[in-house]
């Protein structure tokens, strides 16, 4: 399928299939990889979790680890130059914040599929990003 280009494409990140797939459809949207932002948020450490308390897993460590793995993955053509950015917090939030902080004119999201009560428990990140996004969110 042929799509218009945009000039900032923002592709979050879970490490899914799905969120995979989302970079894939991305690339068809923007000119060059370099156009082309992945983005994955974290959950921030808890002062109680075990990893906290010996002092061996900070914010730091985890955000190198997870940036590593994504710029292996991306190394490659037709990957290689995409930007490649983590952030700690609620992923709804970081992400169109991030959107908005790149002036992304698009995000492409990938949907799990999750219904009825798992969905009402769990929420859906690809739900508040089209809620609170100022740019057009394909999913």
């Amino acid at each position: 399928m042929s799509w218009p280009y945009r000039q900032n494409v923002l592709v979050p990140i879970d490490f899914s299939d799905e969120s995979f797939r989302a970079v894939d459809t991305a690339l068809e949207m923007v000119p060059s990889p370099e156009r082309l932002l992945v983005l994955h948020v974290l959950a921030e450490l808890s002062p109680v979790e075990p990893g906290e308390l010996w002092q061996a897993l900070n914010d730091d460590t985890r955000r190198q680890h997870v940036a590593d793995s994504l710029a292996q993955r991306f190394s490659t053509p037709p990957y290689a130059g995409c930007r490649i950015e983590v952030r700690f917090g609620d992923p709804g939030h970081e992400i169109t914040e991030c959107a908005r902080q790149q002036q992304c004119d698009l995000i492409v999201i990938s949907s799990h599929g999750r219904r009825g009560i798992r969905r009402l428990l769990i929420g859906s990140v690809a739900e508040r990003v089209v809620r609170l996004a100022e740019c057009p969110v394909l999913v």
